[in-house]
């Protein structure tokens, strides 16, 4: 997901070099410890943007007829495309595959398509992923990659049944994330920190270990911070791996673009997923749909920095790929590229965080 703003940005521990005073090897290293960014405009390797699908009643999983076909809606996920990717895919290969049979399409290769499409052959089913874009030009793999939905739903405009979808999707995710910790798929925990107090729980298993911390306990130059313990994904690494497993199962992967649903209706498959994200606007008028557009800068990585951020200054994301920072949230933006005033400000801003970094007695 990109993300944005303070309550969905979070930090996790750090091991080795340390501050002054600090153990060089720890399990899990203490808060007080923590290494800085080192946030400055000539780090910055790269910078991007990506238009969050967003909808204020929230994502759609539903299933209509398309003409002699079963079509069903799996999009509108906001600033939670990875957060909730396995768990609405889940809801919507349950809800299209009973009573099956014969091959299925997926429209769409972010990673809620590519989550879908091996729902369906793990179900035992042939499957097809039709799509104008393929990783790494998709919305996917801009995201910063924490598991924490952010940027989701407006909450006086769902209803009980969609929030029970979203508990029921957010569990599932949670469980399925669990199970691909590790280099294979860029799966990984972090100890993250966030500015502001303590949310309430989700679910009953997340956040885990969550507690409020006292300014003695860490390094940040913030009034109040909580921690826990949630999943980080390297995007481009999950994606190139999901797409690995799609073919390695037998699925086909068609780069096609459709202009209208008469075109999804002419395609051989009878059961048909639309996972198009903000492209379901257009391709299906769902004009509840608007782009939430995300900056980022990458920094130089360092290995050194194993915890994450998120708070008034934006949010810091460590991957192997480079130190992730964000903070925008610019509603119905409709261009996908970065903005070098806004990219300053983002820099800037984790730049006088970390400068303020102090180690407690």
């Amino acid at each position: 997901m990109i993300h944005a703003l303070p309550r969905r940005h979070f930090v996790a521990a750090s091991a080795a070099l340390a501050l002054p005073g600090c153990a060089t090897t720890t399990a899990r290293t203490p808060a007080s410890c923590l290494m800085p960014v080192k946030a400055a405009p000539d780090r910055v390797i790269r910078t991007m943007a990506g238009l969050r699908p967003y909808r204020a009643s929230g994502f759609v999983v539903r299933a209509e007829a398309l003409g002699t076909k079963r079509l069903v809606h799996n999009y509108g996920h906001g600033g939670s495309g990875i957060t909730l990717s396995w768990g609405t895919s889940k809801l919507a290969a349950d809800m299209g595959l009973a009573g099956h049979s014969g091959p299925v399409a997926v429209i769409g290769a972010g990673v809620v398509g590519l989550s879908t499409a091996r729902l369906v052959q793990e179900a035992g089913f042939p499957v097809t992923v039709y799509a104008k874009a393929l990783p790494p030009d998709t919305t996917s793999n801009i995201a910063g990659g924490q598991f924490h939905p952010f940027g989701l739903f407006k909450p006086d405009a769902v209803t009980p049944e969609w929030r029970r979808q979203f508990t029921a999707a957010l569990d599932y995710s949670w469980r399925r994330f669990q199970i691909m910790v590790g280099d294979d798929y860029g799966v990984r925990w972090l100890t993250t920190y966030s500015e502001g107090t303590p949310e309430e729980p989700k679910l009953p298993t997340f956040p885990p270990a969550a507690h409020a911390l006292r300014p003695g306990e860490h390094p940040f130059p913030v009034e109040n911070l909580w921690q826990y313990d949630t999943l980080y994904v390297e995007t481009g690494r999950y994606l190139r791996q999901m797409m690995r497993d799609i073919e390695s199962a037998g699925g086909r992967i068609a780069v096609k673009s459709f202009a209208a649903p008469a075109e999804i209706a002419a395609l051989p498959e009878t059961l048909v997923f639309n996972c198009t994200g903000l492209g379901a606007r257009d391709l299906f008028g769902d004009q509840e749909l608007m782009p939430i557009r995300g900056q980022l800068a990458i920094l130089i990585p360092q290995p050194e920095v194993r915890y994450a951020f998120t708070g008034d200054a934006g949010y810091m994301f460590p991957r192997a790929d480079g130190i992730v920072i964000g903070g925008s949230y610019e509603r119905n933006e409709w261009v996908a590229e970065p903005q070098p005033e806004r990219i300053a400000r983002i820099v800037a801003a984790h730049q006088r965080l970390f400068a303020g970094f102090r180690c407690p007695a």
